[in-house]
């Protein structure tokens, strides 16, 4: 069993930084359980981080020790992996964009996968399932500021794309306008309203 840890241990060496490693990618080494209880058995060490269900990542060594990588890194390695799409929640977008000062305390993330929490450390990190509609620029500006309306609301929306008119280049804002049909009532009406002011 010592010989199939080192070698999950080897091929977590040659991932990128925040790269996950789950039991199904890992089934060239040895079998299902066997990699399952290797993978156990590394978390309990602290040679591995247990991040969340069947999802492990390789702790950061650095002179002041040892510590878990970005969450940034991993929430990007995790979409990548699994074939998701992962971007910020509306309200860390409404802060990057200047549409709000509120900063958000929470490590919360919009997914097109299932709702879960990912534990990176003693950091949670939230992955909430979102509406299509919210996902579908990705994490172009467009993107950003669509979910970024979502979260300050159908009161706050109108005032909003007129700071993003002039804050966005017109091609991102174009983009808004042209997926404007996808998005519900409200906010394709505020969008269309901005795009003719």
């Amino acid at each position: 069993m010592q010989h199939l840890a080192e070698q999950i241990l080897t091929h977590a060496e040659g991932l990128p930084e925040g790269a996950p490693l789950a039991a199904k990618g890992l089934l060239h080494l040895g079998s299902r359980a066997g990699v399952d209880q290797a993978l156990s058995r590394l978390a309990e060490r602290g040679q591995l981080i247990r991040a969340g269900r069947g999802v492990y990542l390789r702790p950061i060594k650095s002179r002041f020790g040892t510590r878990a990588p970005s969450v940034e890194q991993a929430v990007e390695a995790l979409a990548a992996q699994r074939g998701e799409v992962i971007v910020p929640t509306g309200a860390a977008e409404a802060n990057a964009l200047g549409l709000t000062t509120q900063v958000p305390v929470r490590s919360v993330y919009l997914t097109s996968g299932r709702s879960r929490t990912l534990s990176l450390g003693k950091q949670l990190v939230e992955l909430r399932h979102a509406p299509r509609w919210q996902l579908a620029l990705g994490k172009r500006p467009a993107g950003s500021a669509v979910r970024a309306l979502a979260w300050l609301g159908p009161e706050q929306a109108e005032t909003a794309l007129r700071s993003l008119k002039q804050k966005l280049p017109a091609a991102a804002f174009d983009e808004l306008v042209t997926a404007a049909p996808q998005f519900p009532t409200w906010l394709a009406r505020s969008v269309g309203k901005a795009a003719h002011v």
